[in-house]
């Protein structure tokens, strides 16, 4: 129950946001519900006045997420079962006139059960001034006759109501382009208009909510000690849907085995296994669903969540370094490397804000959701950590898991080159390509969970380290900026283990290095030699043959660099020295084919940068030289 009393908790901690609509970046609106309330996807808005009487209709086409008030019964209705939401419902239940326009109804009239619900609120000491208006009007029994009248719905020649629109001479109307399926599942919402009066849409109005929170407490059933809070309370075996979407069918609690199987046998009935309260139910699962869209992350129907208690906003271990703090991570041209030591010192400066900004017992909270089924959804994995405790391991895992990367851009949209850990999601396309389903990535993101958070020493698993060496060791086989995302990715990884720096390390002496040095300066006296010429080197073009055979294939690549080295000349002399050292350390017994491990990737990796760092600095003096 832990996770559901967290997030009862962060709802207990943002009253002062239930019911304020919030926009996410696409613009589309979201809400933290009041309890006993959902959102539905409305189709049409029926105005009526404070008289009762109808004023004007329209077709939704934006903006129709609308909050609604819901009974238990409504909330969790499915098929042919009849369970009216208290106001704002589909046609064939708020239309008193919907079978004389054509409508189908298989035993009982959903009508009769919608308004006599609505009556006993419209008429109960809680209700509001717009709910009795609402009421008069629906009681009356003629929306579907007043919404032809408006145009809003149309009707054939026996005044039955059409499906689809066959008219192709004449413009289509717009409740056709909403309307999926038959007529009866159009959703209508209603608000009350006063001429002159500025009145807040029924949806939206806290007026609202609180009055049938109110009438609809006293109708719940017997109370129950909470498994969640702790108290005796209002019980519910009828949990919450619509998590991730407003599609969602998929509950995380149900308890409907009562016949069959009988809870396998360990219980007679649900209440012996949990007992949760409606309103503890109700305010985690709105929690949930509003921090889903708030700051949730879900690729392939997978929830990734982190937030934390009293400071909703965390650094999420998903993004990379650069993401959660880029003044620490960024490369400039004044701070050219940084070492694991410094840049632990400064990623850790950086999160010193979130330190301050969370409370001192403030609690961060890991949570992914999935389903198997349309109906049920699980807890995959879940985490609650101190903050000091979460924050220091995301301060290990960016500082270990770490390497020079340049396929970032600032947002001014130029590339930076940043220092740290990559994001997780880049670390699936490096080890998968970037055609790897959303089930490959998901599953990967979860796993890399695991080495960030659950153990500071824990290793990545060697599967996706592999296939990260074995991509990187191919860069024929991809775009060059493809290829050099991926090399820097892998040798993050690989560096995890190894804990070197991006630093050229001249006093290395392992094999696999030493002969990852030899393949990048084959490859820039080569790139030197080519000019402006945009081709692959050799050394890159046998990259994959040398990680498996690098004797063989390198003496291949060397036979292959003389043609160039005539060309350069003289400006050949320092690389061909360089050569001539990194080889001579290499013992005569180790220069065989036995294939390289991912060290090499770093040696090739440092090397290279080791001697694009020197041409630039002889490029600027030369400029300074040439200035004065």
């Amino acid at each position: 129950m832990s996770w559901l009393l967290q997030l009862y908790e962060t709802y207990e901690s943002n009253l002062h946001l239930v019911g304020k609509p919030e926009k996410k970046h696409n613009e589309r609106e979201y809400t933290l519900l009041p309890i006993a309330h959902t959102t539905q996807n409305a189709h049409i808005e029926v105005n009526v006045t404070e008289e009762g009487e109808f004023h004007s209709a329209i077709v939704i086409d934006k903006d129709a997420n609308t909050v609604i008030p819901c009974t238990e019964e409504s909330a969790s209705r499915a098929g042919s079962k009849i369970a009216p939401y208290p106001l704002h419902d589909k046609l064939s239940y708020v239309a008193g006139d919907f079978v004389a326009y054509g409508g189908q109804i298989k035993k009982e009239s959903p009508y009769t059960y919608y308004i006599d619900r609505l009556h006993n609120w419209a008429n109960s000491s809680y209700a509001t001034d717009k709910v009795r208006s609402i009421y008069r009007y629906v009681s009356k029994g003629r929306l579907i006759e007043d919404l032809v009248r408006e145009g809003v719905l149309h009707t054939d020649a026996d005044n039955r109501l059409l499906e689809k629109w066959d008219k192709p001479d004449v413009s289509r109307p717009d409740i056709f382009s909403v309307m999926v399926g038959p007529p009866e599942n159009l959703f209508v919402r209603f608000n009350v208009y006063s001429p002159g009066k500025h009145l807040t849409d029924v949806w939206k109005d806290p007026e609202m909510y609180d009055s049938f929170i109110r009438y609809y407490s006293e109708q719940l059933g017997d109370e129950d000690l909470c498994f969640v809070t702790g108290q005796v309370l209002p019980r519910t075996d009828r949990h919450v849907n619509k998590i991730r979407n407003a599609a969602d069918k998929a509950k995380l609690i149900s308890a409907n085995d009562s016949s069959g199987f009988t809870f396998r046998g360990r219980f007679t009935s649900s209440e012996e296994a949990a007992s949760i309260s409606y309103e503890a139910s109700q305010k985690a699962h709105n929690a949930l669903k509003w921090l889903i869209n708030r700051q949730g992350k879900i690729i392939d129907q997978r929830v990734f969540l982190i937030w934390g208690n009293d400071t909703l906003d965390v650094p999420d271990p998903s993004e990379d370094s650069f993401a959660i703090s880029p003044s620490a991570s960024t490369v400039s041209r004044e701070r050219e490397t940084l070492t694991h030591q410094g840049f632990a010192e400064e990623f850790s400066k950086a999160l010193d804000g979130y330190r301050h900004n969370l409370a001192s017992k403030s609690d961060i909270n890991i949570l992914i959701l999935d389903s198997a089924t349309t109906g049920r959804m699980a807890v995959l994995y879940y985490r609650n950590m101190e903050k000091e405790l979460y924050l220091s391991r995301l301060t290990n895992w960016h500082s270990t898991c770490a390497w020079l990367h340049r396929y970032r851009r600032n947002d001014n949209g130029e590339f930076v080159q940043f220092y740290g850990a990559p994001a997780t999601k880049d670390i699936a396309f490096a080890a998968y390509g970037p055609r790897a389903g959303d089930k490959v990535v998901k599953g990967l993101m979860e796993r890399m969970l695991t080495c960030i958070l659950d153990d500071k020493n824990q290793k990545i698993p060697q599967d996706i380290v592999t296939s990260a060496y074995y991509r990187a060791s191919n860069p024929v086989s991809m775009e060059r900026w493809e290829w050099e995302k991926t090399l820097s990715i892998a040798c993050a990884l690989i560096n995890r283990k190894e804990r070197l720096q991006v630093a050229l390390d001249e006093t290395n002496d392992h094999r696999d290095y030493l002969f990852g040095r030899l393949l990048a300066i084959a490859d820039v006296l080569e790139r030197r030699a080519l000019g402006d010429e945009n081709r692959a080197t050799n050394a890159i073009r046998y990259m994959n043959s040398f990680s498996r055979h690098p004797a063989r294939t390198w003496s291949t690549i060397q036979s292959s660099l003389q043609p160039y080295q005539a060309r350069l000349g003289r400006f050949a002399n320092d690389l061909n020295k360089i050569i001539d050292e990194v080889g001579s350390r290499i013992p005569v017994d180790q220069f065989n084919d036995k294939p390289l491990s991912g060290l090499y990737l770093l040696g090739f990796y440092s090397q290279r940068h080791e001697l694009y760092q020197k041409k630039e600095h002889r490029n600027e003096a030369a400029e300074a030289a040439n200035s004065n």
